[in-house]
């Protein structure tokens, strides 16, 4: 799946990846392959982004998540 994580300033992540970990509003979230459309919010933790068994963190304050069409979008503040 296609992952983007943006901020107001600048584009942390672009590319793909095999599984993203979220800290959703309502709890931890993981989103893999093919997930079905969601859009929720997310409270201050990590973003975890797995590529080929490598794993990046992002940390972030707050944002939004859509999942749609194998594309993750997240604008985190």
């Amino acid at each position: 799946m296609t992952v983007h994580i943006l901020t107001p300033d600048a584009t942390l992540f672009s590319g793909e990846a095999t599984y993203v970990g979220l800290p959703g509003s309502d709890g931890s979230m993981g989103i893999m392959d093919r997930h079905a459309a969601l859009i929720t919010t997310l409270n201050a933790g990590d973003v975890l982004v797995r590529v080929e068994g490598v794993e990046q963190t992002f940390a972030v304050t707050g944002g939004t998540v859509e999942v749609l069409n194998n594309v993750v979008t997240i604008l985190a503040a």
